[in-house]
């Protein structure tokens, strides 16, 4: 009898293991805040070590001097360090400024002159 109900234990765990849904990657969320005086018209980022940026994160949108935006980057990835790009208003005096942070670690990031 012990051995039919170690038996059926052993079943039903690799019954479970085999639909078991693999884990995935949480999206990465964090505050970003434009703390210059001009206007942030393009955010990119990728994980440190990719040549190439994803998409503009802000598409249409802009973020304003002072203003906080939410930001989630949902690509899938495992990684918490990412390399970033901002650009500003063609008509600031503020040249494009790329940084790499653990985003993971700092939940949020201000952008300074």
């Amino acid at each position: 009898m012990k051995s039919k109900l170690l038996g059926s234990i052993a079943l039903a765990a690799a019954i479970v293991s085999a639909f078991a849904v693999p884990s995935h990657a949480e999206d990465l969320k964090f505050q970003l805040t434009n703390g210059t005086s001009s206007v942030l018209t393009r955010f990119y980022s990728s994980p440190a070590g990719v040549d190439s940026w994803e998409e503009d994160v802000f598409g249409e949108n802009v973020l304003n001097p002072g203003e906080t935006a939410n930001i989630t980057i949902a690509d899938g990835r495992t990684v918490c360090k990412y390399d970033m790009r901002f650009e500003f208003d063609e008509n600031s005096n503020l040249d494009t400024t790329e940084d790499t942070q653990d985003l993971c670690e700092l939940g949020s990031y201000t952008i300074h002159e």
